[in-house]
């Protein structure tokens, strides 16, 4: 593992790292915070997935964690959100597509399925390499992310209620099986038959039967994008009708940028801290 950058902050330690993954069959970079307690003591862990057109970078600048994390003694670990390099295939100029936008599944189809295969990566070798390579406590892990992030996050938590003690999302895109933004791309990684499609899918997998505790969302309602690619609606009433424990928080006057996620940044870590503690 490479060492890329190396900071204090909050009394903590933010480092930028990269690896060779077997899972994506490339370079993959990634962030983590280290909270000053971790110097003593393993600490919870909470996963941060990013939205699409995002590296590990944009939380990292803009999102306002380390004050909230080191208080609380977390670590955040915060994955790059595709593969990445000269022999990858992509779709330049795509944003929906490819390079930022891996949609945290594993791709079936050629060319694809050799490199995209970020739920392995996140799911399985970045937290082998976490454990190995830090003082993380994976007792007590929380994840949450931001729309493309937010999606991931909670298709992770459904499907692993036993490893992951709480999960949240900003903004997540609760069905991208159906949301026009998502629809093409989950097509060229999976193929045509979309049964495939609904082991990445929140709300087919809430219908399915998976179940997790509790989950909180914060929405804006000044989203652009909450009609057609979010659709928080239809994660309610998926919740609703499973009997899972929604908390959805419709924020007045919110977009969908990082000014909406820094605001609420602290709320969602302390929800995480207060389960991932008990």
């Amino acid at each position: 593992m490479k060492t890329i950058s190396l900071e204090r902050s909050y009394g903590g330690t933010q480092g930028v790292y990269a690896h060779r993954s077997d899972t994506c069959n490339c370079d993959m970079t990634f962030a983590v915070y280290l909270p000053p307690q971790a110097q003593e003591r393993p600490c919870p862990v909470v996963w941060y997935l990013s939205g699409l057109t995002c590296t590990h970078a944009n939380v990292m600048e803009k999102g306002e964690y380390r004050r909230a994390a080191s208080l609380l003694g977390l670590i955040v670990v915060c994955p790059d959100t595709s593969p990445r390099g000269e022999d990858v295939p992509d779709d330049s100029g795509n944003w929906q597509f490819g390079s930022g936008a891996g949609f945290y599944l594993d791709a079936t189809c050629s060319p694809f399925d050799v490199n995209y295969r970020m739920y392995s990566y996140v799911s399985e070798e970045l937290p082998r390499l976490i454990a190995s390579e830090f003082p993380a406590d994976l007792t007590r892990q929380g994840v949450f992310g931001h729309s493309m992030g937010g999606h991931g996050a909670i298709t992770l938590a459904l499907k692993h209620p036993e490893r992951f003690r709480s999960c949240s999302a900003f903004a997540p895109i609760s069905r991208p099986t159906v949301a026009g933004w998502s629809r093409p791309a989950f097509d060229r990684y999976l193929g045509a038959d979309e049964g495939a499609w609904r082991q990445y899918d929140s709300c087919a997998l809430i219908e399915d039967g998976f179940q997790f505790p509790e989950l909180l969302v914060d929405q804006g309602t000044a989203d652009p994008f909450l009609d057609d690619g979010l659709r928080p609606s239809e994660l309610q009433r998926a919740c609703e009708q499973a009997g899972i424990r929604l908390n959805l928080r419709m924020q007045e006057g919110y977009g969908h940028s990082y000014y909406f996620i820094s605001t609420f940044m602290e709320d969602h870590l302390k929800w995480h801290a207060e389960r991932l503690n008990r």
